[in-house]
């Protein structure tokens, strides 16, 4: 029994179509169709994984006059469906559009991150007299300038991520890279890799630093640097926030590709049973904040509602994985 025959014969043993097969070695089905029509041969890394998947060894698919084996056609279904073939010009096309649009998402985070900038400095010198305002009048300005800052972050933040949806299926289905496409992303992920440490590491202390001058007008005792000292911290973190997220988001692109970190396989399986609890909870959560805050008129403190939720979902989600863990 020549290769082709055997792969036929070990495909319908499983009671898969070729498109099935397909899937599950991550290559077109128009490949598999050749193979069991000898217009082609599978490459040796295929010949591995179809060992594997069908539980038979080289030998017998390779070898004309292999004997007969008993264990092949062995079941080896996975849980959730079935990995998604991604070629290298598809890994390319997403990793050069998600470069251009996390640009983009990076500074529209950062503008709403200064949005209340405007307000806080315009209303503190308006108080302190340094402007010759109203505090109502300089609060609207202040509202307006907050309100165009938004709305120029929510223009830029939404065409990028209208771009992206398209690929949210590696954040949530199981993926395999065609031959040679895992070795190109782990190459850009090295040499990335020295950018990206460099990168947390400047966010973060930006974000740490941004309270200093804080405590130092406070020490002061002066109201009115206070003011801009807050206007300051927002700045100092806006940037540093901006830098994380250009160097995480990359990151996670490779990351996505590799299926690692977060977004392994096991992760996205948790991440899928988790959905309907996190859609449920957090539904939940918005009806007692709404209830909360119209029935007790302080929206000034009922946000509190909301750290502690996220707190009480990690818990209840470590909880949950606690709980199916093999004993």
């Amino acid at each position: 029994m020549i290769l082709a025959e055997k792969i036929m014969k070990l495909r319908k043993a499983q009671g898969w179509s070729q498109e099935e097969l397909a899937m599950r070695l991550g290559v077109s089905r128009q490949s598999v169709s050749k193979w069991e029509s000898m217009a082609s041969m599978p490459d040796l890394d295929k010949i591995l994984k179809m060992s594997e998947l069908f539980g038979v060894s080289t030998d017998y698919l390779l070898k004309d006059n292999a004997a007969e084996e008993e264990g092949c056609a062995a079941p080896i279904l996975e849980e959730g469906p079935a990995p998604r073939p991604i070629s290298l010009e598809e890994a390319n096309a997403y990793m050069d559009l998600s470069a251009r649009c996390h640009k983009f998402i990076a500074l529209a985070v950062a503008l709403f991150i200064l949005s209340p900038v405007p307000l806080v400095a315009i209303a503190g010198m308006a108080e302190y007299g340094r402007l010759t305002l109203s505090e109502d009048v300089a609060s609207a300005i202040g509202l307006l300038c907050l309100f165009v800052i938004v709305a120029a972050g929510v223009a830029i933040l939404l065409p990028s991520g209208i771009k992206l949806e398209r690929y949210e299926f590696l954040e949530k289905e199981p993926i395999a890279l065609e031959y040679g496409v895992a070795g190109i992303v782990e190459t850009k992920r090295e040499a990335f890799a020295s950018t990206y440490h460099s990168g947390l590491v400047v966010g973060i202390v930006l974000c740490i630093l941004s309270v200093v001058p804080l405590f130092f007008c406070m020490a002061l005792e002066s109201e009115l640097a206070c003011v801009f000292a807050v206007c300051l911290l927002l700045t100092l973190i806006a940037v540093g926030v901006y830098i994380i997220i250009r160097v995480a988001c990359p990151w996670e692109t490779y990351e996505k590709l590799l299926e690692e970190g977060d977004y392994s396989r096991e992760h996205k399986a948790e991440n899928r049973r988790n959905d309907p609890f996190a859609g449920f909870y957090w539904c939940l959560t918005t009806a007692i904040y709404l209830a909360v805050s119209f029935y007790t008129g302080q929206w000034a403190r009922t946000w509190i509602i909301w750290p502690v939720a996220a707190v009480l979902f990690a818990a209840l989600l470590a909880l949950r994985r606690m709980l199916r863990q093999p004993r």
